[in-house]
């Protein structure tokens, strides 16, 4: 079909990179939301060549949504835009259905329109009560809201950056097809590091890399990883909520273009049984008026007494909050010692398989890395859980409480028994909204066998809350 009578907003990826970057630094400076909203309204008003919004929001097991208004609705209705919360798994009962949505005008992003087509701007929405009061099941909302308390209490900033693993499979939605298949097949297997630079893998991490940098993701740098037809694309440390908005964009980003591609990004903690898993090592830190609060050139290992507080409430509620960054019955498989696996609920320097890591650091870069969370985990719970276990959970009296030779869960019903008995998850979300979480974990692991085995099954990838759909949930 022509196109030619079209004149829809299609900027160069230099001109995106600019104006993402602009509006991240107004994120990270905190400009007056009012100020932002004005700026956002105006510029849509003004930019005749832009026709709709997307707005993207997450439900309680952190599967992103997106929502496409026209832009003249939106500029008119932005205050009053309602959806069918009843849809969205974790969300309100059918006799409750409705629901609004917010702009959080200050996560705004312009998109290449080669990948979210032409004339489409992104910003991402908060979930809000028929009260008018933030939604309890919108966990982009309470991190937020915690964030911003503790900055307007103590001055803090919680900052954050996230090394996430994928895999490219062959063929387009493999992870749907796998109860058919049986079976994921590589598109290289060339390992860690290696690839030549025009085989598959390479081309999609550097369409994936270009894709990032127009949206301001302030690149790092990036690599196929440890096992065959893996990836990792490494971006810039930012403020917890623009870090865990950057997660859902990865995805995204990764899935859309493999799909142009032919093939499938696949997010599954452990999609072949054999071969490393998919982590999302998480790394965070407290900083307030500038000054990296983990730091201390005369700390152990570096950290300073804050810092290793930090660490040691971490270690406490390790089993209470594994199954918020643990998420699915396949992500246990990855928590397998035989492959680098994160298990033990430590702190090390060097030990990979140490829940915790204490990265070199200096005053700049000086941080905690939490290696046991899976990629799949909803990233506003997992950086709502993180640091609200590091700065006001608990310290048990446990001797060497850092190498007390205690492991995390191997399997999701056991992380299930211990969220539902823990304390400190009814303070982290409170107890509507913790059983809730609880019961679609447990619902999509009893359609799984018990027993993990050797084999990754069907039933695993079909059910799991980043792959179902309605037409697959019903094939049970």
């Amino acid at each position: 079909m022509s196109t030619e009578l079209r004149n829809f907003l299609a900027l160069s990826y230099d001109e995106l990179e600019d104006l993402n970057l602009q509006a991240k630094e107004e994120r990270k400076n905190r400009v007056a939301a009012h100020k932002i909203q004005e700026k956002r309204i105006k510029y849509l008003t003004d930019e005749k060549r832009i026709k709709a919004v997307t707005v993207l929001f997450s439900d309680l097991e952190g599967r992103l949504h997106m929502l496409d208004y026209d832009k003249k609705f939106l500029i008119k209705s932005w205050d009053n835009l309602t959806f069918d919360g009843s849809s969205i798994r974790g969300f309100t009962a059918q006799r409750e259905s409705d629901l609004r949505l917010g702009m959080d005008w200050n996560a705004f992003y312009w998109a290449p329109a080669d990948f979210f087509g032409a004339g489409k701007v992104l910003v991402f929405g908060e979930v809000i009560d028929k009260d008018g009061t933030p939604y309890t099941a919108d966990i982009r909302g309470a991190l937020k809201g915690f964030a911003q308390e503790l900055y307007k209490k103590e001055g803090y900033t919680l900052n954050a950056a996230n090394e996430i693993e994928g895999f490219l499979f062959k063929g387009q939605d493999a992870e749907r097809h796998y109860p058919e298949t049986g079976k994921f097949e590589y598109v290289n297997t060339g390992g860690y590091y290696h690839s030549l630079p025009g085989d598959p893998l390479r081309l999609f991490i550097d369409t994936t890399a270009e894709v990032q940098r127009a949206m301001g993701f302030q690149n790092e740098k990036d690599h196929p990883e440890v096992a065959p037809s893996q990836f990792e694309i490494n971006y810039g440390y930012t403020e917890a909520v623009a870090a865990a908005d950057q997660i859902q964009l990865y995805k995204l980003i990764c899935r859309e273009v493999a799909t142009k591609m032919g093939f499938t990004a696949c997010f599954l903690p452990k999609p072949v049984a054999g071969v490393n898993g998919n982590g999302m090592h998480t790394n965070v830190s407290v900083s307030k008026n500038g000054k990296n609060l983990f730091w201390d050139p005369k700390g152990e290992e570096k950290l300073s007494k804050f810092g290793w507080s930090f660490v040691d409430r971490l270690m406490t509620h390790a089993n209470d909050i594994c199954l918020m960054l643990n998420a699915s019955v396949n992500a246990y498989r990855r928590l397998d010692p035989h492959f680098e696996a994160p298990n033990q609920i430590n702190a090390s320097p060097v030990d990979r398989g140490a829940m915790v890591r204490i990265p070199l650091g200096n005053e700049n870069s000086s941080r905690v890395e939490v290696r046991s969370v899976a990629p799949d985990a909803n990233p506003y719970m997992v950086m709502h859980s993180i640091f609200k276990t590091g700065i006001e959970g608990e310290i048990a009296k446990i001797k060497n409480i850092r190498q007390a030779g205690r492991y995390l869960p191997d399997n999701i019903y056991t992380a299930l028994e211990n969220f539902r008995a823990a304390a400190w998850t009814t303070k982290i979300l409170g107890e509507g909204v913790k059983n809730r979480y609880a019961d679609l974990k447990e619902a999509a692991a009893d359609r799984c066998p018990r027993a993990l085995g050797t084999l990754v099954k069907g039933a695993e990838v079909q059910f799991h809350h980043e792959v179902y759909n309605q037409f697959l949930w019903n094939m049970f």
